[in-house]
């Protein structure tokens, strides 16, 4: 007997018990019974108290706890699997995160290290004005044109 399938068989009764159709048709199914033995159309076969119908119900319950509580244990394992794929997955992420912002502090210390437009205009500036200075102090009366 294949234990997977004994196991879907399960899965597929629960989910039938745990749905308003299966409560609708226990409730007919009782209401015929019921009426059948006590208007007595096909003879009495179980008169009150019914002993045969709480027979039948203590036949399904012992079967129905079991095949619930396995449907239930598989579905156990389906979560534990999912969680362990959904912890994998979250260890993943954060390695990601972890690698770019590393990467990230990485492009920031070097962008520090580039020279801005700003910054080359600025010393280009300073120097010119040094050599301003310069060509002021030899000669002076001459001044040196250079345009920005």
């Amino acid at each position: 007997m294949d234990p997977d399938g004994v196991g879907r068989g399960a899965e597929a009764f629960a989910r039938f018990m745990g749905t308003g159709r299966f409560l609708l048709y226990m409730t007919a199914f009782i209401i015929v019974w019921i009426i059948l033995n006590v208007v007595g159309l096909l003879g009495r076969w179980d008169p009150y108290p019914f002993i045969l119908l709480n027979l039948c119900f203590s036949v399904q319950a012992s079967y129905a706890a079991p095949l619930i509580l396995l449907a239930q244990n598989r579905q156990d394992d389906r979560d534990r699997v999912g969680l362990e794929q959904d912890r994998q997955q979250a260890e993943r992420n954060l390695a990601d995160t972890e690698f770019l912002a590393r990467e990230i502090a990485a492009l920031r210390i070097a962008l520090s290290e580039v020279a801005t437009r700003d910054f080359v205009r600025s010393e280009l500036r300073e120097l010119l004005e040094d050599l301003r200075q310069e060509e002021q102090a030899a000669e002076p009366g001459t001044e040196l044109e250079v345009s920005d």
